[in-house]
This record gives structure tokens, sequence and C-alpha cells, in this order.
């Protein structure tokens, strides 16, 4: 059981790092964190527009760092906010064409990278693999959010 954990925490921490690494390495040169790489595809996706609420939620992430993201992406061009009214926090927020590029960008590069990561499977293995994984982070997830239990029956059958 231990070793299950180590070979699970071992790879999604490898993945993670190379990711960002990778992801850092591509938008440096647009003067823009790694991590905003994913702010583009959802946005890219939400061609109508998006809030910065529901991209914090869409992306997973800290409402202040999505607003901070934002802010630099609008001083940089990428985005623009449209408000609703006079309420600057329910502004929808849009790509301008500046920022579609760049997010078409981002997109064909994480093609590249996941093509290549992906290197040695087939198609069937590659849709298990994210079957499984999204299975995992789901249970992770409800884990987080409750707790693990005092009574488990996993604890017994593992002994």
């Amino acid at each position: 059981m231990v070793e299950r954990f180590e070979k699970f925490s071992y790879a999604i921490y490898e993945i993670s790092r190379c990711w960002h690494k990778i992801a850092h390495d591509e938008l440096k040169k647009y003067g823009i964190k790694g991590s905003y790489a994913t702010y583009f595809t959802a946005m890219y996706r939400h061609e109508n527009g998006i809030t910065a609420a529901r991209l914090s939620e869409v992306c997973g992430r800290d409402k202040a760092d999505v607003s901070r993201a934002l802010s630099l992406l609008e001083n940089k061009g990428f985005v623009i906010r449209k408000e609703n009214g006079r309420n600057h926090y329910r502004a929808k927020v849009f790509l301008t064409n500046a920022g579609n590029e760049l997010a078409a960008y981002i997109i064909r590069r994480i093609h590249v990278a996941l093509d290549i990561g992906g290197n040695g499977l087939n198609i069937a293995q590659r849709d298990t693999f994210y079957q499984c994984l999204e299975l995992i982070a789901a249970n992770m997830r409800d884990i987080s959010e409750n707790g693990l239990p005092e009574n488990s029956p996993y604890e017994s059958s593992q002994q």
C-alpha cells in the first residue's frame, strides 16, 4: 500500500512539476506566468465571455489569483472586460485578437506536449488513463471536502 502511495504521489508531482516548467518556458516570452495557460484555454472555449468568478471555478483557481491574472492580461492587451452595468466584478471577460492568437498558440503547444507525453500509449490506453484519472480526482476531491471516514471498510481489507 505504501509503495502504491509513493508511486502515485511521485508521478502526480512529477507530471505537475514538468507541466508547470513547460508552460513557464512557453509563456515567459509573453511576460506571463505559465499557470495562466489554463485561463487562456478556458476563455478560448467561452467565446461569449466569462466572468472572473466563473473562470475561477472552471480553472479551479483562487479568485484573487484570477483577479490578478486578469488585470495583468488586460494591461498586456490580451483580454478586455465588458461590465454588466456598473459592476466591475460581474464583468464578462473576452479575449482580444492578440489574446485569441495566444490562446490558439497555447492550445497547439498543449497538443504537442500531450502527444509527446503520451508517447507509447495507444488510444484505448489513453482513454482509460483519463477515465481513471478523472475518477481518482473526483474521489480525492470528495475526501478533501468531507474528510476521511473514521471507520472505513478499506482499512480492514488492506491490512
